[in-house]
């Protein structure tokens, strides 16, 4: 695949290095899975390419070296400085790194040359859905205004990129029905370790409303078991301390005591194979609600974490509850983010219409 996909863009052979296959792979998953050990292969097919003398191997490890300089300090930047979630480094970086390889590819890597015409280039040739879009832009102005705060360029490109509009009063929020809910807990066979897990996982997302981010960086230091309370690390490392309910919190004591597997980790939630230690990405815990969607025979449109966390309000509005307790709740910073839910409560939205003259609609 990745030999067709160099041919079908008219790359040699000799072009072959760490970078495009970055792009190959970045390519490939918009339509396929990447499984485990795909990228892992690769730097033993480039070694073996370099032996053979088929690809150079001092151009292509000056390329790499000197962006990968620039790429560790731009972590650096973007953790300790902006204090972001590891997951949105993930999605910041390889932007950053994209950008670079399409504007500078096998020649010298010039900051001070970039120009307005080479973001509006970037972005106009790797667009695609909104969403998309979206993290291309965002990255893209992160990693611009860090090259200039450093003094690699002398103009402050970050304003030329263009804003997508935020579509934010478009959809409704995805939610279940509160029957749906608990049908997709009940879905966990608590006879085996991992459905206690998985059972304390969901019970988190549809009780406390917590973010596929944050049950991924829960440790067993969080829980004040005494005190009923569970510590939450949210964006921007904001801690929030929230009651632990009774049913949560004896879901978690189940998987401890009778689930979770002996090993060195502090993660509370682990791998159920081995190596036993905490989840790698958000997706993994997505990957929980859509395999508890698929047992309950459900089909959402949306089966992501957020699925159950926009559950959660709905049903909390539909309830009586206000739009600052939800926003509470949820660890909303600003109130606009929670106004979504009024949307969907159709119930209180259809005492505020006015009568159609042509009848009912």
């Amino acid at each position: 695949h990745l030999s067709q996909w160099l041919r079908r863009r008219r790359f040699g052979i000799k072009e072959a290095n760490e970078r495009r296959v970055e792009e190959f792979l970045r390519s490939w998953s918009q339509h396929h899975k990447i499984h485990p050990g795909d990228r892992a292969s690769f730097p033993t097919l480039l070694a073996w390419l370099r032996q053979g003398e088929l690809i150079s191997a001092s151009v292509c490890n000056e390329e790499e070296d000197s962006f990968r300089q620039i790429e560790e300090d731009y972590t650096r930047y973007l953790v300790q400085e902006r204090g972001l979630a590891t997951e949105t480094v993930r999605n910041y970086v390889p932007t950053a790194r994209l950008f670079v390889s399409d504007r500078f590819g096998a020649s010298p890597l010039t900051l001070g040359d970039l120009q307005v015409q080479d973001v509006t280039e970037f972005i106009r040739s790797r667009t695609g859905s909104h969403r998309r879009t979206q993290l291309i832009v965002t990255a893209l102005r992160s990693f611009l205004r860090f090259l200039w705060i450093r003094g690699d360029i002398t103009t402050n490109l970050a304003a030329s990129v263009p804003t997508v509009p935020i579509r934010q009063w478009t959809d409704l929020a995805k939610f279940m029905a509160p029957e749906d809910v608990e049908r997709l807990l009940q879905s966990c066979d608590l006879r085996r370790p991992v459905g206690r897990r998985d059972y304390a996982m969901l019970l988190l997302m549809a009780r406390l409303g917590l973010r596929a981010g944050e049950i991924l960086v829960l440790t067993l230091d969080d829980i004040d078991w005494e005190g009923g309370i569970i510590t939450i690390n949210g964006k921007g490392k904001r801690q929030d301390r929230l009651p632990l309910p009774h049913e949560v919190g004896r879901a978690m004591a189940l998987y401890l005591q009778h689930g979770r597997p002996s090993c060195t980790t502090r993660r509370l939630f682990v791998r159920g194979r081995a190596p036993f230690r905490g989840f790698a990405r958000n997706g993994s815990v997505c990957a929980v609600v859509r395999y508890a969607c698929a047992r309950a025979g459900l089909s959402p449109a949306h089966q992501g974490a957020h699925l159950l966390r926009h559950s959660l309000a709905t049903e909390m509005l539909r309830q009586g509850a206000s739009i600052r307790e939800i926003g509470d709740l949820l660890r909303h910073r600003l109130s606009s983010t929670t106004e979504i839910y009024a949307k969907v409560d159709f119930e209180e939205l259809s005492t505020v219409t006015q009568p159609w003259k042509g009848g009912k609609l």
